[in-house]
């Protein structure tokens, strides 16, 4: 046999053909996959990318612990940094909820809910917010600048922007159950006076689970068709059956009138029996690292036990409906492989 003879041999051994590689050859190389959960304690998951960086955070209920990563499907492997602890006194010295990091202004703040040790419960439950001007949070100085100045006690607070205007969402207790309210801000830690208006109300069943009629978490989403969107959690953190709610303002609506708002009658996102996911709620959004994909980060259940306990930080990719409208799916199971976000 001479050379060129051996060589086309070995090239057709290797699966080679006129020098081109064999369709079912490249096909062999798998896709890379994870499996939820990002963390198996994640209460109130939030999640927001800057310069290249995911920077995620959760409820650890006795500091705000911000981890820093490329891959957001990797974030249990990332380095932890504890950058606030509470005051051992005080009216934020306690009950360390549902951190949110934001880029404001150029610098970035930490919004909090806290309670005051001396006398701890929802009379005296509120949201602070924390200023640092360094260009990584997970260094330099963080400045207490004080309870935002909301007209109720209330948690959840969240900020956004629209029409080159900036607004504060939270979720506030007003008589026996907790609505969503909204107010512009002057800055990032204070609100306009006498400007803050409820939007929306616990109203259907699904809202009423656990023993409370709640409405808490809410979160900001742009639609596809220059809608305002608004997500947020319902019922109590305890009930199985916690899940997702939606509001919807038209694009060009004043998202400080009440009427511009319209309540999804059915939960947008819920519990799966078949899945063993359970109490899906309290979300955060995000991109894949090129951009390209949307995932939406929340946390859930294994078991359908009544309590809040046990809730692990997860993230799904999410679609767009024809209208505009987020399409979320069906919450995939703890054992289910997923594509890793595109550009990871």
């Amino acid at each position: 046999m001479n050379i060129a003879t051996r060589l086309c041999a070995v090239l057709l051994g290797a699966g080679f053909t006129a020098g081109l590689a064999s369709p079912a050859l490249a096909q062999q190389k798998p896709a890379a996959t994870f499996r939820n959960p990002l963390h198996t304690e994640g209460p109130d998951p939030w999640v927001t990318r800057h310069g290249g960086i995911y920077y995620y955070t959760h409820t650890t209920g006795r500091n705000i612990t911000l981890w820093k990563t490329q891959a957001l499907s990797a974030v249990s492997q990332a380095p932890a940094a504890v950058v606030w602890t509470p005051p051992a006194t005080g009216p934020n010295s306690a009950e360390i909820w549902a951190p949110e990091l934001h880029r404001l202004n150029g610098k970035w703040y930490l919004y909090y809910t806290a309670t005051d040790k001396a006398r701890a419960g929802d009379n005296s439950r509120y949201v602070f917010v924390l200023e640092n001007a360094a260009a990584d949070p997970t260094t330099g100085t963080w400045t207490d600048k004080g309870r935002v100045n909301t007209k109720y006690a209330g948690l959840d607070g969240s900020v956004f922007e629209q029409g080159g205007k900036r607004y504060f969402l939270y979720s506030a207790y007003v008589g026996p159950q907790s609505v969503l309210a909204i107010a512009p801000m002057t800055n990032p830690w204070t609100l306009a006076p006498d400007k803050e208006v409820i939007i929306a109300r616990p109203t259907f069943e699904w809202e009423k689970g656990g023993g409370r009629q709640i409405l808490e978490g809410p979160e900001f989403l742009a639609g596809k068709q220059g809608q305002l969107l608004v997500v947020y959690s319902a019922s109590a953190c305890w009930d199985d059956n916690y899940c997702l709610g939606m509001l919807t303002a038209q694009k060009g609506a004043d998202p400080l009138r009440p009427e511009s708002w319209t309540k999804a009658p059915q939960p947008v996102f819920k519990p799966s029996a078949e899945n063993q996911v359970w109490g899906t709620g309290h979300n955060s959004f995000t991109k894949s690292a090129d951009g390209r994909e949307d995932w939406l980060v929340y946390h859930a259940k294994a078991a359908a036990d009544g309590k809040c306990e046990g809730r692990s930080s997860r993230m799904q990719r999410f679609t767009w409906n024809p209208d505009g409208t987020p399409n979320f799916g069906v919450p995939v199971s703890l054992t289910q492989p997923q594509s890793t976000p595109s550009g990871e």
